[in-house]
């Protein structure tokens, strides 16, 4: 069911972006430093929205994989703590007169 869901919700971005690549046809120019460019307006946007999506996923990535390191080092520190609670578990109780 999910993936029903979400096969419709792809379509129907994607006939949304058809729509709005047809009635945004004309070209845009981008002055750049160094030069100009020319291209219609619907894939100057969508080139926009593709960068903003792969920075987003490079920055998101970073934060990712620094919890990931932090959550296994917490993991090894509960097991290690885990380990010596056992250990003194194990070890007979003393009465100190």
């Amino acid at each position: 069911m999910r993936r029903l869901v979400l096969f419709i919700l792809a379509l129907a971005v994607i006939a949304l972006g058809l729509s709005f690549a047809m009635l945004n046809a004309g070209d845009a120019q981008v002055n750049y430093y160094f030069g100009t460019a020319t291209m219609p307006l619907s894939l100057w946007l969508a080139v926009t929205l593709l960068g903003g999506a792969v920075l987003g996923a490079v920055s998101t990535t970073a934060l990712i994989v620094r919890q990931r390191r932090e959550l296994a080092r917490l993991r090894r520190e509960a097991k290690q703590a885990r380990t010596e609670v056992d250990e003194l578990r194990k070890l007979p109780l003393r009465d100190n007169p």
